[in-house]
């Protein structure tokens, strides 16, 4: 059976032992120096972010039932104060806001939360999670001992604290918050505040223990945490890097473990492999880790307007379950059997006392064991990143890949190492959809607008952060200057020069109505220099600036202060000279047309007249299509090829910005393809709207399914068995399977078959899935045996056994440790792909 063929019979099942795992019983929840301790019983936690607003909520179930069967017990979560509270004294805990059902479905699944309240939360979210409003409080300093920040502040996590209380959801009190989190990352900004951020710390400290202090209280990226909160470790590589908590009584947790990096629009693709992540978290569970977290587990999609400065809309989409909520394997597959691993250890690992041992530079072996209770597990360490090596322990020689980890739960059988990946891998696929096709597009251009029809004025221009309030990306800025035909130049191959600096993001500019160009700032280099020669007329000249936003800023100190907009409009090339036009006076209004009569909606499309998508396609045009909703039950997605910048509606829900215009160093876009939620669609005519800034051609528009029906397998005949063949039984630790060779095992997802062997080589193959090829030695007879063990069927298994693949008994190869690489491709049964 398909993993998705058992969603709800697992999912049941979950929820009818829900109550004996989570739900239902009150657990007291300490901690001492070795671990974190629920209901008296000693723990190791496995935990991964997932954050509600970034999917529907229809979409919350699925998502948290794959994390737990990717081993998780625990989820993390910040709480998005901006979207709680986007009007000062105005909550909203409804629909994709409703935390509390967040929190209890999690319980309901038979796992934990820890509770990130902050309220800072950085998450690449705007302005780090808190609301705009909050920025024109008067004196007030962001994340500082500042009264009106601390009143402001306070009185949110009081708040929020009395709402988990009200509900029960504290452990204690039967619910699945076993710790919660006050600030995050205070160590990158304390510097900057001095004294006062000292103080600041210490009453958030005080703030939080003080309204429920029967869960521990964590500081992540904290190094002077106070003694009643516990420090915890941010980063790739916390068993090497983090020297420990600040205190003798307090347990090893890692907050943060990066899957890869959050994306920003330029970027080329951020990566980090399953087998670096497997090492970084074994690693830190030998260093006397209890608590890891996968930031991202599930990063999903900023949609809308929520990303902070620059973020692509997809967020950490390179993590265990991709932006789509696809497994990525091996990342997803690999980590799991590293928590079965891990699980299996536990006893020794919780009650055993550690011994370290260097062999040499690179090799190392960390023993934990108890003679008493016979319990006794090894970690074998190879930390050159470029050499294999082996070590020999208690009279065996272990053989161990360069920089990798052997886990041996009973100190004798290797049951996993970090560097062999015997789980599956896949590769994603996007697939035109066969309904939503031959997309007619209609289009509606916003008008340039003049200078006295822009209702703000002001002698320079207005500060973009403050103009818009966080209610739109746009603003229009419009200034009026007399020239006489001696101001202009008097030949005819020289014009003057529109010269403007910005302090970001993006912008467009126009003279006279005429647009001129366009030129945009990067997350590095947020403000730049915009500068095109234009067309100037003896007589009234109008400069009218389309300014544009990419998100607010979300870390660093004094987010307050921070500004963006037009700070300097100069004419260069004036028979007069230089002449700076910036205190000119100016005109300004927040938002484009199409916005304030909602064009992206059903009955705001009525509003207007459109017309027929042609070849010229201009700047500030809104185009829409429909389309039916797409066959199968995939993912679905729209390719933005062939257009610029911008954002996109479907019935009426934004799916957040693109920006294919915006090249990576590689030459291509950071993100061509956007999550189009399957939850937002009906089955006949869905209104798909795109407000395209800078111009580009609707008709390269795609609609798109995701699948990662490319499964692959990359078996060495030196990897350990698949770690589901062992168990502990009670004081026993024990193999549960009579071959415990390496083994390539496929499985295709959601029921589908292989009908196709697109790669299959046994010797020395190379490359990743989508991607290999034959090496230096092939066996000729490899495609066959994988062709008979797998085409048609759901799930299949070849021995990676020479004995399977040798000719009358001849190795090809004999000096080499052989491996086995296929590649098939899943669909349904009877159907031509």
């Amino acid at each position: 059976m398909g993993r998705a063929s058992c969603v709800l019979v697992v999912g049941l099942l979950w929820m009818l032992a829900a109550s004996t795992v989570v739900g239902n019983h009150s657990k007291t929840v300490t901690y001492d120096k070795r671990s974190l301790i629920i209901g008296g019983a000693r723990e190791i936690f496995f935990s991964g972010s997932i954050h509600y607003p970034r999917m529907p909520t229809e979409v919350w179930p699925d998502i948290l039932r794959k994390a737990k069967e990717g081993g998780l017990n625990v989820i993390q979560t910040y709480i998005f104060w901006n979207i709680h509270e986007p009007v000062q004294g105005q909550f909203n805990f409804e629909g994709n806001n409703d935390v509390v059902k967040f929190i209890r479905m999690i319980g309901d699944m038979g796992m934990y939360v820890t509770l990130r309240v902050g309220p800072y939360l950085e998450a690449e979210w705007n302005l780090g999670g808190f609301p705009y409003w909050m920025k024109e409080v008067p004196n007030i300093i962001f994340r500082s001992y500042n009264e009106p920040f601390m009143n402001h502040m306070k009185k949110f996590v009081v708040m929020v604290v009395d709402m988990m209380k009200k509900e029960k959801l504290f452990a204690p009190q039967g619910g699945p918050i076993i710790m919660a989190q006050i600030e995050n990352e205070y160590s990158n900004v304390a510097a900057a505040y001095r004294e006062l951020g000292i103080k600041y710390i210490h009453w958030a400290a005080e703030l939080a223990v003080g309204l429920y202090n029967e869960v521990p209280w964590i500081m992540c990226k904290q190094k002077e945490a106070p003694s009643s909160v516990i420090n915890t470790c941010n980063g790739r590589q916390c068993g090497d890097t983090f020297p420990g908590p600040n205190g003798p009584n307090k347990p090893f947790m890692w907050t943060e473990n990066w899957t890869a990096q959050y994306r920003v629009f330029g970027d080329p693709p951020s990566q980090r492999s399953a087998e670096d992540l497997a090492f970084s978290v074994t690693r830190f569970y030998a260093k006397n880790g209890t608590y890891v977290n996968y930031y991202m587990y599930f990063g999903g999609n900023n949609y809308g307007r929520t990303g902070s400065s620059f973020v692509s809309t997809g967020y950490y989409d390179e993590g265990p379950l991709d932006q789509y909520g696809l497994y990525r394997d091996p990342k997803w597959s690999h980590l799991r059997d590293c928590h079965r691993a891990l699980k299996l250890s536990k006893k020794p690992l919780l009650w055993g006392s550690p011994t370290v041992k260097k062999i040499s530079t690179d090799l190392e072996i960390i023993t934990f064991e108890n003679t008493n209770l016979k319990l006794c597990a090894a970690f074998l360490t190879n930390n050159n990143t470029a050499k294999p090596n082996s070590i020999n322990f208690r009279g065996t020689e272990y053989y161990l890949p360069a920089r990798s980890i052997s886990l041996l739960p009973d100190c004798k059988n290797v049951i996993f190492n970090t560097q062999n990946v015997v789980s599956q891998h896949n590769a994603r696929n996007f697939v035109p959809s066969k309904v939503a096709t031959n997309l007619k597009w209609e289009m509606f251009h916003e008008s340039i607008p003049k200078h006295d029809s822009l209702s703000l004025k002001s002698q320079s221009p207005l500060e973009l952060y403050t103009l818009t309030k966080d209610t739109t990306d746009y603003a229009w800025y419009s200034t009026r200057i007399t020239l006489n035909k001696r101001d202009l130049p008097m030949r005819s191959d020289i014009l003057p020069v529109l010269e403007i600096r910005s302090r970001g993001h993006a912008l467009l500019a126009f003279v006279n109505g005429e647009y001129v160009g366009s030129n945009h700032g990067s997350n590095i280099e947020k403000g730049f220099d915009f500068r095109m020669p234009v067309n100037m007329k003896p007589g009234d000249n109008e400069i009218t600036i389309f300014h544009i936003l990419v998100g607010y800023p979300n870390s660093g100190a004094y987010m307050e202060k921070r500004f963006s907009g037009l700070k300097r409009v100069v004419l260069q090339g004036l028979m007069s000279g230089t002449l700076d036009i910036t205190l000119n006076s100016w005109t300004q209004s927040v938002g484009v047309s199409g916005e304030k009569l909602k064009l992206f909606t059903e009955e705001g499309s009525e509003k207007v007249k459109w017309s027929p998508a042609g070849k010229v396609h201009p700047p500030l045009t809104w185009y829409k299509t429909y389309f039916d909703v797409p066959e199968g039950n995939d993912p679905v997605a729209v390719r933005t090829n062939n257009m610029a910048k911008g954002m996109v509606w479907i019935n009426g829900k934004s799916i957040g910005r693109y920006w294919v215009a915006f090249l990576s160093p590689l030459g291509q876009p950071t993100q061509s393809e956007y999550h189009i939620p399957r939850t937002y669609l009906k089955p006949k005519n869905n209104l798909m709207v795109v407000f395209e800034e800078i111009g580009g051609d609707p008709q390269g528009v795609e609609v798109m399914l995701v699948n990662r029906d490319t499964i692959c397998s990359y078996i060495s005949e030196y990897y350990p068995s698949n770690v589901k063949s062992w168990e502990r039984k009670g004081d026993e630790f024990r193999s549960v399977s009579d071959d415990l060779k390496p083994t390539v095992r496929l499985s295709c997802p959601d029921d589908k078959v292989m009908k196709k062997i697109e790669f299959a080589e046994y010797g020395d193959p190379e490359g990743v899935c989508g991607n290999y090829f034959p090496g230096n030695c092939t066996f000729p007879n490899a495609d066959k045996i994988v062709e008979k063990a797998c085409l048609g069927k759901s799930q299949c298994k070849i021995p990676v056994d020479k004995s399977l693949f040798e000719e009358g008994g001849k190795d090809l190869c004999p000096n080499i440790y052989k491996s086995l690489a296929v590649q098939a491709k899943c669909g349904r049964q009877g159907k031509d792909d």
